[in-house]
């Protein structure tokens, strides 16, 4: 079943120029509208929030805008230039999610991620992360996942808020109670219809045809049939000349599975030779299937490195054959280097002595192309003597950083998520506690060393100017070693809450 995105930036054009002009932009209060020429007047053609608060809409003359809001900051719209960066952020986006991409102007994008979306978590956290990413680059976003283009466009311009996941065989239900504009209708066929008498989608999906494409034309009957999936409706996918790609079209369409794996090493080993010529190694591979109905399958594949090695990336590729549905037959193979980054040889010394450093970036690849590259990660020390904030998560083959963990005082081998309340008893302040009950089991403490003091990092937060914990590490009568801490000196009540908590496990 396909799956398909639709990313809807409200503010495109006036999100663009304010990024642009960066700290010479107005202030995002400020009512901002862009204007352009339409026949002889001058009309609004963009607005921002703000704008759109005072009352300003898309079409009223530029004048009367002035007149209206005070202090309204206008100027010139650049559709060319709208448009070029919405190529740009389509390019982003076929680096990011998924090989099958396209700009869907004016102020949107299209992202098929039919088998794509478990890389990102699932649906829900790809849009939510997708939309986050736009909001933190100051971009307004709304985003929609459905099974057609035309029922995700759809609602991520009238029902998403700012996400919204429509189930599988389900936009029928999620249509019907959409405006006409909603079907990406010319307004002249918009305006007619609303004459009619005509309010939703569901007003005119059970009337007969024929009136209306007597009246209107084929293009509403189209639009309705491909937002329903009964018709589809093909992306064309994103590529620049900044892409290196290899092709191959059949003159008799293919679909065996076997006849498709051994082509795909053809054209592994074609575009490993372009990337040679050029120094590069692959870090993100798309294969594109384009069927006989003019519709793309597509398979992609990650590295931890850049690689240049045709059987692995053949592999790879492979893998993932049995997620193709070749249809009626596919008619063209493409294959793309998405990412591509310089590849340093490396010289492979033989030793007598030592045993060779084991590669591990081929397993790495292969699970991280089944469950996530981002799912896929180690853990590395960071500066920071707060210790749920002395680690983070990196890739698996990033190089050290040469950060270490505090050496002064043992660390547990397993660190909880949280720290976990217990209940205690200690003699005075300074000394650790008697006994203590986790989780429902009272545990008589045989042996303990501290206290270790740890400040709160009062550069990055106010409340921990003060803060303190004393932390022991214990040992009860069954020889379970605990890390466990009280926040607080035990006698200032500013330093901390004075409550006891176990931290951590030692091996």
């Amino acid at each position: 079943m396909p799956r398909v995105v639709s990313l809807f930036l409200p503010t495109w054009p006036t999100d663009r120029l304010r990024r642009k002009l960066g700290d010479a932009s107005p202030p995002p209060e400020t009512p901002l509208i862009l204007i352009g020429r339409q026949q002889r007047r001058r009309s609004v053609v963009a607005v921002d929030r703000a704008a759109q608060a005072a009352g300003l809409r898309v079409g009223m003359p530029a004048t009367k805008a002035q007149a209206l809001v005070s202090g309204l900051v206008v100027m010139d719209a650049d559709p060319g230039a709208d448009l070029e960066a919405l190529e740009r952020l389509a390019l982003w986006a076929l680096q990011c999610y998924a090989p099958i991409v396209a700009a869907d102007p004016p102020d949107g994008l299209v992202i098929d991620t039919t088998g794509a979306d478990h890389l990102h978590g699932g649906e829900e956290l790809m849009l939510s992360g997708m939309v986050n990413r736009f909001f933190h680059s100051g971009i307004a976003a709304r985003a929609a996942v459905a099974d057609t283009w035309g029922a995700a466009h759809a609602v991520a311009r009238y029902r998403a808020d700012p996400t919204l996941v429509v189930p599988p065989a389900a936009q029928a239900n999620g249509l019907h109670a959409l405006p006409i504009a909603a079907l990406r209708l010319d307004s002249a066929i918009t305006d007619g219809l609303r004459a009619l008498g005509f309010k939703t989608i569901g007003d005119i999906a059970g009337q007969p045809r024929a009136p209306l494409a007597l009246r209107f034309g084929p293009e509403l009957g189209r639009r309705i049939d491909q937002a329903m999936g009964r018709v589809a409706e093909p992306i064309d996918p994103l590529r620049t000349p900044d892409l290196i790609e290899v092709r191959r079209a059949f003159g008799e369409p293919i679909g065996a599975a076997e006849t498709i794996a051994r082509y795909t090493a053809r054209l592994v080993d074609q575009l490993c030779h372009s990337l040679e010529e050029r120094g590069l190694g692959i870090r993100r591979l798309d294969l594109l299937f384009q069927r006989v109905d003019n519709t793309y399958q597509a398979i992609r594949a990650g590295t931890a490195t850049p690689v240049r090695d045709v059987k692995r990336l053949t592999r790879l590729l492979t893998d993932r054959i049995e997620t193709i549905d070749p249809g009626f037959g596919i008619e063209i193979m493409s294959l793309t280097a998405t990412i591509a980054e310089p590849l340093v040889a490396r010289q492979v010394i033989s030793s007598l002595v030592e045993e060779p450093e084991a590669d591990v970036s081929g397993l790495i690849d292969i699970i991280g192309n089944r469950i996530g590259e981002r799912r896929l990660f180690r853990v590395a020390p960071l500066a920071s003597d707060v210790p749920e904030r002395s680690t983070t998560r990196v890739a698996p083959m990033t190089p050290d950083s040469g950060e270490t963990w505090p050496s002064h005082w043992p660390r547990p081998t397993r660190l909880l998520p949280y720290p976990e309340p217990i209940e205690t008893m200690a003699l005075l302040p300074d000394h650790p506690p008697v006994h203590f009950t986790w989780r429902g089991v009272r545990r008589r403490v045989r042996r303990a060393d501290g206290p270790e003091r740890v400040f709160g990092e009062w550069w990055k937060r106010d409340a921990e100017l003060a803060a303190v914990r004393d932390y022991f590490q214990v040992e009860d009568d069954a020889g379970e070693r605990y890390w466990i801490f009280r926040a607080g000196d035990g006698e200032h009540g500013e330093t901390g809450s004075q409550k006891w908590f176990l931290h951590g496990i030692f091996g």
